[in-house]
């Protein structure tokens, strides 16, 4: 199945962390603030053009991002109505040109806010997705793509955005763990990393790719480096290619 082009942005310290400790969330308004107090003025701005020149229909998060490692399925949901079958479905109520997607095949993210009047909520889902929350998603109009059976197939879903949504390109502003994953999958075909002046330091501290390690054999990827750009203000801009693997048979 044809996939989108994939794109991690990130903003990372000089050792490669991209929170200040596993605990603490950057959707927290007070790790939110020292985070941003890290980034030099402009970066922001750099960013947003980044993603306006690469046309990013959708922007990818995990709910690692949103909720605590510990946080379990929404809890409170009405029994559903509708069969289980037809939860499990895929359900897009409304097209959109963009949108904000979240994995969360554990149903994990209870939603207030479904769009910024730009992006509109996607959730990526699996099978064993707690039927309540689908149905939950379903009044709330929010679109939901199927993709796996345990747990979210990365691969799948962005199959299912290209062919339910016309989504061709998707760029990952998540954390260590989705983008860990996406990488783990052969998924990720450009990094786009800004390397802010600043060390963070910490065992277990998120980094740009988090996740299983690699499996005994297997190689890291190898990135190609495009082009850099090292700024007044003391952050490197650091564009690469992920290479792809030459196979010999």
């Amino acid at each position: 199945m044809e996939r989108p082009r994939v794109v991690v942005s990130v903003s990372a310290s000089v050792d490669g962390r991209v929170a200040l400790r596993r605990d603490q969330l950057l959707v927290r308004e007070d790790a939110a603030a020292v985070w941003q107090s890290l980034r030099p003025p402009g970066v922001q701005a750099v960013e947003e053009d980044d993603r306006r020149r690469f046309g990013a229909q959708v922007i990818l998060e995990g709910s690692g991002s949103l909720v605590p490692e510990t946080a379990g399925p929404v809890d409170g949901l009405p029994e559903p109505a509708e069969p289980v079958e037809v939860l499990r479905g895929d359900h897009v109520p409304d097209r959109h040109d963009r949108w904000f997607a979240v994995v969360d095949g554990r149903g994990r993210v209870r939603w207030t806010m479904t769009s910024d009047g730009e992006s509109h909520l996607l959730v990526l889902v699996c099978r064993a997705t707690p039927p309540a929350y689908l149905a939950q998603l379903r009044r709330q109009r929010i679109a939901y793509l199927v993709a796996g059976d345990e747990r979210v197939d990365l691969g799948a879903a962005l199959g299912r955005m290209r062919e339910r949504l016309g989504v061709t390109r998707v760029m990952s502003q998540g954390g260590g763990g989705i983008n860990g994953a996406l990488l783990r999958a052969g998924l990720v075909d450009e990094l786009w990393l800004t390397v802010l002046p600043v060390a963070i330091g910490g065992r277990g501290t998120p980094s740009v790719f988090d996740g299983v390690p690699l499996a005994d054999g297997a190689e890291p990827d190898r990135l190609r480096l495009l082009s850099t750009h090292a700024a007044a203000d003391g952050t490197l801009r650091l564009h690469y290619a992920v290479e792809v693997p030459v196979t010999v048979d």
